[in-house]
């Protein structure tokens, strides 16, 4: 069952926890895919120094003054997208980072796609499962509660979900050590142990 609009309209930190086990999906001319999420960090706007949103409104970060269930992609190292969902109520910018994908549908697809045969290597970090599942720039503003991609519960998936420190992050101060990355706890997809 897909995601209604309540479930985003949640502070970050609930959200990027309870993604942990739920199944991401992009509907698209070229075919269906998806993955179940196994990795996620929240990023928690005008409190969180590694925010995109930490220093306020501007014209890439206004989609996060909206309210929750929107996609937000943007490009790191000039060559990789990042699929992240838009959390909260409106005027609260806060936002997941999808990190890990388990792949479930449309695997040759995603192989294709991603010029790689390895199931591990498909989905296991941010650009990967983004350019696994299709995403393009264009992405940015749509509808998680839509046709082209959205998120929807899963049954039978199990694992503990702890949290760690994110990813890449240094530049935040004390806000690197805060422990908002969710991790389904020994999956093999995971982008680091």
């Amino acid at each position: 069952m897909k995601l209604t609009r309540k479930f985003y309209l949640r502070d970050g930190l609930t959200i990027a926890r309870e993604l942990i086990g739920k199944k991401i999906v992009t509907n698209l001319p070229e075919g269906l895919t998806s993955g179940i999420i196994v990795e996620t960090e929240a990023y928690m706007g005008t409190i969180d120094a590694a925010a995109h949103s930490y220093r306020g409104k501007t014209e890439r970060t206004k989609l996060f003054y909206g309210a929750g269930g929107f996609v937000y992609v943007y490009m790191i190292y000039g060559m990789y997208l990042c699929t992240n969902v838009v959390a909260n109520v409106e005027n609260v910018p806060e936002a997941v980072l999808i990190r890990a994908l388990q792949p479930v549908d449309g695997v040759d697809l995603m192989k294709r796609r991603r010029n790689k045969k390895n199931l591990r290597e498909l989905c296991s970090g941010p650009g990967k499962l983004s350019q696994a599942l299709g995403v393009t720039k264009n992405f940015y503003g749509l509808d998680l509660c839509g046709d082209e991609i959205f998120i929807e519960t899963t049954e039978n998936f199990q694992a503990d979900i702890i949290s760690t420190k994110r990813i890449n992050i240094d530049y935040a101060g004390d806000a690197a050590n805060y422990p908002w990355r969710f991790i389904a706890a020994g999956n093999k997809f995971l982008s680091r142990k």
